[in-house]
């Protein structure tokens, strides 16, 4: 299994230790540190859509409208930290964020 997010998100933090608790073996990646190649942004996009980008956060709000019209998948390569997370993976089973669905699908 593996969790893509920000090791300082709060709900990244709760989503990892509670896969953890379960047993499972969680891969962690913060993505502030290694960045969003073009495999996993095509990757993300081609399964979550435009809800890959988080239009609430700080990230988005700094962007300049020129910036906020690039597809996605660049956005993503470029600005990480715009990424919705956590982004959680088993194979070919995907989910992104914490909430009662993510929650239900891997506890």
């Amino acid at each position: 299994m593996q969790l893509w997010g920000l090791r300082t998100c709060d709900t990244t933090r709760k989503a990892l230790a509670a896969l953890e608790g379960t047993g499972r073996d969680v891969g962690f990646t913060d993505v502030r540190e290694s960045g969003i190649d073009a495999d996993l942004a095509a990757e993300l996009v081609a399964r979550f859509g435009e809800r890959t980008i988080n239009r609430a956060s700080t990230t988005w709000r700094n962007l300049d409208a020129e910036a906020r019209d690039r597809p996605p998948a660049e956005l993503l390569m470029q600005h990480p930290l715009l990424m919705k997370r956590p982004v959680i993976s088993d194979g070919d089973d995907w989910t992104q964020g914490w909430n009662a669905d993510a929650q239900a699908r891997w506890l």
